[in-house]
């Protein structure tokens, strides 16, 4: 269960909901001997098709068994559809091993210790392979996943304690992120899959114009790609595939059932919009 953020300064009537803003992807093996990137990061989206704002709200961070020791107070976020927000978690000891992050809408530089409300340098020192961070509505010590100052969980890696839907994500890696791969279905081991990173601010393009997830219809069927070919459950006009960082790489038009072929794609994580029905629908996907 998520409590509804307020939508255009309007507070909503209902009292939960699925979040608007939820986390979109995690990633934390920053600095380690193979890593991608220096920093660990939480990127955070809006999945509605609305504008949302995010006020007084925490992140906060578990390790994988333990409970939630430590939490960083968020700035006032407000993003249109489909936006991202990039958050940095910066080490008290510098990293050196891997590439730089796009500039952070926020760095986390501090925390505050749920035990005994001091401050403590740096941001949270999260695991690669396992743990568990939580956006919360306030500053209160989330629980579980449940929790009724809960926004979004994301238990991530095979041995988290606690995540939502019961099952946590996939494992990912000093090399790897969990990404979200469609909509939010309070389901982590569904929602998320692990791939290469792709941290994304608030000033990347967001090529994301509708979620076909709200419609009738079903744009694209596997937004887990295995076998090389993306399925489309509706006739489309005009399909282009985009790389997270707006290049385009694949133009079709394909009929309901239709499939295309990317096998010349490295795996990684794409977006892919078209036409259905004199609509601008997009989805995004994860080749592997």
């Amino acid at each position: 269960m998520k409590k509804i953020f307020t939508v255009l300064g309007v507070v909503a009537v209902a009292a939960f909901a699925n979040a608007q803003i939820v986390i979109n992807e995690v990633y934390g093996g920053g600095g380690a001997g193979t890593s991608v990137y220096i920093n660990d990061f939480v990127e955070l989206t809006n999945l509605g098709t609305t504008t949302a704002t995010l006020n007084g709200a925490t992140l906060q961070y578990a390790s994988a068994s333990g409970t939630f020791n430590s939490y960083t107070t968020l700035p006032n976020i407000t993003l249109t559809p489909g936006q991202k927000y990039l958050i940095e978690m910066v080490p008290s000891t510098a990293n050196t091993t891997g590439a730089s992050l796009p500039t952070a809408d926020y760095q986390v530089t501090s925390n505050i210790s749920f035990s005994n409300g001091n401050t403590y340098n740096g941001g949270f020192n999260m695991a690669a392979g396992a743990g568990k961070v939580a956006l919360a509505n306030n500053a209160t010590q989330v629980s579980g996943p449940t929790g009724s100052n809960v926004v979004d969980f994301v238990g991530y890696g095979s041995t988290a304690s606690q995540s939502e839907g019961g099952a946590p994500t996939a494992s990912p890696s000093a090399t790897t992120s969990v990404s979200r791969i469609s909509g939010d279905t309070n389901n982590n081991s569904a929602d998320f899959a692990v791939g290469a990173p792709t941290p994304q601010n608030s000033t990347s393009a967001t090529l994301a114009v509708s979620d076909l997830n709200k419609t009738k219809s079903n744009f694209v069927r596997n937004t887990f790609v295995k076998n090389d070919e993306i399925t489309f459950g509706a006739d489309a006009k005009d399909v282009k595939v985009y790389t997270l960082s707006g290049q385009l790489v694949k133009t079709a038009s394909v009929k309901a059932n239709g499939t295309l072929n990317v096998a010349d794609l490295a795996e990684g994580n794409y977006i892919v919009t078209g036409t259905v029905n004199n609509q601008a629908v997009s989805q995004k996907i994860l080749k592997n």
